[in-house]
């Protein structure tokens, strides 16, 4: 049988646009969300025994637009981040498509989904070191809060005071995040949508691609929590005596399941879920849509249903 031409293919560099520009649009909505996760995971005692108390804390003592603070942070980091992550990650999937467009199997899509998340984290670490620092500072004393005024002050004080290097603690628990969760999220954004199709009971459309999210954002969420515990914890610790607070990721690991329970590995997980949930979704949905608006006003293809993951 006679293989039909392949789809006219989006540019890469529109996909790596794409790809930030999704991210980034999510990331405007759940904020506030990202700065209770954060503050949860910092705390090392029952500072904050529940998402509703860290918002009301933050309201009462810090302002309501403090929700927000890190926001350039947050977007700075999507624009490096998953601009890298979902760019890598379309552009690699369409190369590992069949001749008729099939989709790979769901190994490959992990292993996709890895590759474009190790190189979208290095790259994203400066900013994720930043937005850490920005959404914790509220919670620490006056006298020992970073203030810093923007992202931009961030990386620049951070380069000028701890050295260069800084700007990239974490890389490697970063990376490893990025690992768990890519593989997770793609992986099973990608797996969910097919298999809901498979059902007969859904198309390609927002409805479908709200579901297949809400799975991958829940799949995402109880795989990486640990991980990106050991991750916040790294890269919001002080220097005392010269001796940093942590070894390791493995370090933190050990001293939190042996000071706080084996279940505080999981600490923050509503907020997590509720930021990662709302994020996965938001931000498939848009990278979806542009991709199916791109594919029929400027390739043409008026025939074009899916966006492409």
């Amino acid at each position: 049988m006679a293989q039909r031409p392949r789809e006219k293919t989006i540019p890469n560099g529109i996909k790596f646009l794409f790809g930030g520009m999704a991210g980034m649009g999510a990331t405007c909505f759940v904020q506030p969300l990202d700065l209770v996760k954060n503050r949860m995971q910092v705390a090392t005692s029952k500072e904050h025994k529940t998402s509703y108390h860290v918002i009301k804390h933050v309201i009462k003592s810090e302002g309501l637009f403090s929700l927000y603070s890190g926001l350039s942070a947050g977007l700075l980091r999507q624009a490096t981040y998953t601009t890298t992550r979902l760019g890598i990650y379309t552009w690699l999937f369409e190369k590992a498509s069949g001749p008729n467009g099939e989709p790979p199997n769901f190994l490959v899509k992990a292993g996709l989904g890895m590759t474009a998340g190790v190189a979208g984290a290095f790259v994203g670490t400066p900013a994720e070191v930043s937005l850490i620092r920005m959404t914790s500072d509220g919670r620490l004393p006056l006298a020992e809060r970073r203030n810093y005024k923007n992202v931009f002050d961030a990386l620049l004080r951070i380069t000028k005071e701890e050295g260069l290097i800084t700007l990239w603690r974490g890389a490697v628990p970063t990376m490893g995040r990025a690992m768990v969760v890519n593989a997770a999220q793609l992986a099973s954004y990608s797996q969910a949508k097919q298999a809901l199709i498979g059902t007969g009971y859904f198309k390609e459309n927002i409805f479908l691609h709200f579901v297949a999210s809400m799975i991958s954002g829940l799949v995402t969420t109880a795989a990486s929590m640990p991980v990106d515990i050991a991750k916040t914890r790294i890269q919001n610790m002080k220097i005392i005596d010269g001796k940093p607070e942590y070894k390791g990721a493995v370090d933190v690991l050990y001293r939190v399941i042996r000071n706080e329970g084996f279940f505080a590995l999981w600490k923050g997980f509503t907020p997590y879920y509720m930021r990662l949930g709302p994020h996965t979704v938001l931000t498939f949905v848009f990278l979806e849509q542009m991709n199916l608006m791109y594919k029929k006003h400027v390739l043409g293809d008026a025939a074009a249903k899916g966006g492409g993951l």
